[in-house]
């Protein structure tokens, strides 16, 4: 029973170490996704295609059906 403990430990050390280590790249590119999904809402208006949708839906914490113009609009005010 003591190897398995081991193995589990080490994995969480090694999971804790690539968080920490990835979760800084993992900020950048979503400030980079962010002002990439803004600037595609500037151009076009709603419906947009799915993964533009599926941006907003996670942005605005609603269903990407119950999205309206509206809600956009509010978004890109502020």
């Amino acid at each position: 029973m003591g190897l398995r403990r081991i193995r589990r430990n080490q994995r969480q050390a090694d999971m804790k170490e690539s968080r920490s280590r990835n979760g800084i790249k993992k900020k950048a590119e979503n400030v980079r996704r962010d002002k990439r999904m803004l600037a595609l809402l500037k151009k076009g208006q709603v419906p947009y295609v799915p993964s533009i949708m599926s941006w907003l839906s996670v942005k605005l914490d609603k269903p990407s059906s119950r999205i309206s113009q509206a809600d956009v609009d509010t978004l890109l005010k502020g």
